[in-house]
């Protein structure tokens, strides 16, 4: 058949949905590791014999990592293209999840963590690039919503299967083995997309979008006030949510007694089932409770902030609500999923209202610049904020004092929330418009 008419001709919609898939799955096993990590943290803890914060620093050697790759990751796409360097991206993630699997220190883990690091903020940035590249001016926010969907995909399966994988197996090695398994499943996704591209780049003529978040350091000077109000707010609101994740379910476990898993009986498989079906009851659930409120409900968000606007007031209220939920988890002995409920609220509204805020407060030639500091500002705070939780879990015992910290991160973000409000206000309400 002739290929300008045939059913799978890079010009038809089922091609690009095609595309899409695989490039959804690109960052799927990525999710799954960096999370799974916060659901077995306490048999890690464990089994290396180590302190939270040393357990913490994990996360801070993955930012640090990342923060690094981040300044030359957008130039380095532009200069050889998305197809290679999103190979090269997903290397990293397999070299960093494979060193990971073979840890038997956590000196191992943090050197896999760091080749981890180096490759998966950096594919986030390819993966957003080739959406653009295929799906600019057809359907680009649906294109956007089921790659985010399926990559937390990756992290609410592994929040409710890795302590099961291990009981399984007998051994934590087994659940990095996992995340290994999904990271070479996701890098194999990856070469189906060139092959994939490199035909519609052939027949469609298709050109390279440029990359988005990307440093010019010399648009930093021009940025307004609430640009700053908004990056900062970016780094309190992540840093009191991913953080506090990472330690959850070491947290929910040694305070309320929830277990690891349900212990329901029958084979493998059953018990994932069990697992999800009751996902409240066990502590890496639990965790998890964050990630799929947002995976459902953040869609919707974005189309209620199109319509109403209100994107500074929606900042003060998601910060309002952090701070009533962590302090109660850390001074009272509430059911922890109430409370996790409302932070997963939270995390539907803010990131809903923050990150469409920047194109109307930022002129369009240095919004990749507003993008890439924020993304490197929030990996700041989470790489240092898992490090303290753990360090002041150590030291005190609890993890109250943890908690007090991030509630007070939240104060933080109220505060930074009103001053955008009211520097909104000055500038003619662009944010509270729909």
């Amino acid at each position: 058949m002739n290929e300008n008419i045939s059913f799978f001709h890079p010009s038809k919609k089922l091609f690009r949905f095609t595309v899409l898939i695989f490039v959804s799955l690109l960052t799927y096993g990525s999710y799954f590791v960096y999370d799974g990590l916060s659901a077995i943290a306490p048999i890690l803890i464990d089994s290396f014999q180590i302190t939270r914060a040393a357990y913490g620093a994990t996360k801070t050697i993955y930012s640090v990592a990342a923060i690094l790759c981040l300044l030359i990751g957008g130039i380095l796409i532009d200069r050889i293209g998305t197809r290679k360097s999103s190979l090269l991206f997903s290397s990293f993630i397999v070299f960093g999840a494979l060193i990971m699997a073979f840890s038997t220190n956590i000196r191992m883990l943090y050197i896999g963590m760091f080749f981890f690091g180096a490759g998966s903020e950096t594919l986030i940035i390819a993966q957003s690039s080739i959406i653009a590249r295929w799906f600019k001016g057809k359907e680009l926010a649906l294109a956007f919503g089921i790659a985010l969907t399926v990559s937390r995909l990756g992290s609410l399966f592994s929040y409710n299967t890795e302590t099961l994988i291990v009981d399984y197996f007998g051994h934590y090695s087994s659940a990095l083995w996992a995340g290994l398994i999904f990271c070479l499943l996701s890098l194999v996704s990856n070469i189906v997309y060139c092959l994939l591209d490199k035909r519609g780049e052939h027949v469609l003529n298709l050109k390279e979008e440029e990359v988005e978040e990307k440093i010019v350091f010399s648009d930093i000077k021009n940025f307004n006030s609430s640009f700053w109000y908004v990056t900062f707010l970016c780094f309190t609101f992540y840093g009191a949510i991913f953080p506090f994740q990472h330690l959850a379910a070491d947290f929910f476990h040694d305070k309320w007694g929830v277990p690891l898993e349900v212990g329901a009986g029958g084979g493998f498989l059953q018990q994932v089932f069990s697992n999800f079906l009751h996902m409240f009851s066990t502590a890496p659930g639990m965790a998890g409770i964050i990630v799929f409120a947002s995976m459902v409900f953040a869609p919707l968000a974005g189309s209620l902030v199109d319509k109403i606007g209100k994107r500074a007031s929606l900042m003060i209220v998601g910060s309002l609500l952090m701070i009533p939920a962590h302090l109660l988890m850390g001074i009272t002995y509430i059911n922890p999923v109430i409370c996790m409920i409302v932070l997963g609220a939270a995390f539907v509204l803010v990131p809903a209202a923050m990150w469409p805020s920047i194109p109307l407060i930022i002129s369009e030639k240095q919004v990749g610049t507003a993008f890439g500091l924020m993304t490197m500002l929030q990996n700041i705070g989470l790489g240092l904020f898992p490090w303290l939780s753990g360090k002041l879990r150590d030291l005190t015992g609890d993890y109250t004092a943890s908690q007090i910290m991030f509630a007070s991160l939240g104060v933080l973000g109220l505060a930074l929330a009103f001053l955008l409000k009211r520097a909104d206000s000055r500038n003619n309400n662009v944010l509270e418009k729909p």
